[in-house]
């Protein structure tokens, strides 16, 4: 059975990651984790599925992959998130996530990244407000009297 990462060996495991690729994308990596923390100084830093960076508060709100010709940004949640800014460049068909797709010389919109972040984050908080629905066919229970 494995043993869950702790977040300060989740930051020790991404650092070694950033340094590890030592070029364009360790930069990259590094750079937008930095608008991440800056957007939510709150977030959590995870290592989830083989080595995946993943950056939560109130649940997962996006990934940091990097791939041969590419940093991918997934957001969990990104298709119910607003991005007037037009971020979202990848994954774009598919109901529930969205991806950021960085590639070498790239800039990044820092301001709305981080508005993004921001975003995500309150749709997070957002769902563990409500109240969780009823299953249908079930009955409420009777507390019998005494």
């Amino acid at each position: 059975m494995k043993r869950p990462v702790t977040a300060e060996s989740a930051s020790d495991f991404i650092d070694a990651k950033i340094n590890s690729l030592g070029d364009w994308r360790g930069k990259t990596l590094a750079r937008v984790r930095a608008l991440i923390q800056k957007a939510d100084p709150e977030i959590v830093e995870e290592v989830k599925w083989r080595g995946t960076p993943v950056f939560s508060h109130a649940g997962i709100v996006c990934t940091g992959e990097t791939y041969k010709n590419v940093v991918k940004l997934t957001f969990a949640k990104g298709a119910s998130l607003r991005d007037p800014a037009r971020l979202f460049n990848s994954s774009l068909e598919g109901n529930v996530r969205r991806a950021i797709d960085i590639h070498e010389g790239d800039k990044i919109n820092e301001a709305a990244l981080k508005e993004l972040i921001r975003a995500a984050v309150a749709l997070n908080l957002e769902g563990k407000n409500k109240p969780k629905p009823k299953q249908e066919g079930t009955k409420p229970s009777r507390a019998k009297k005494r």
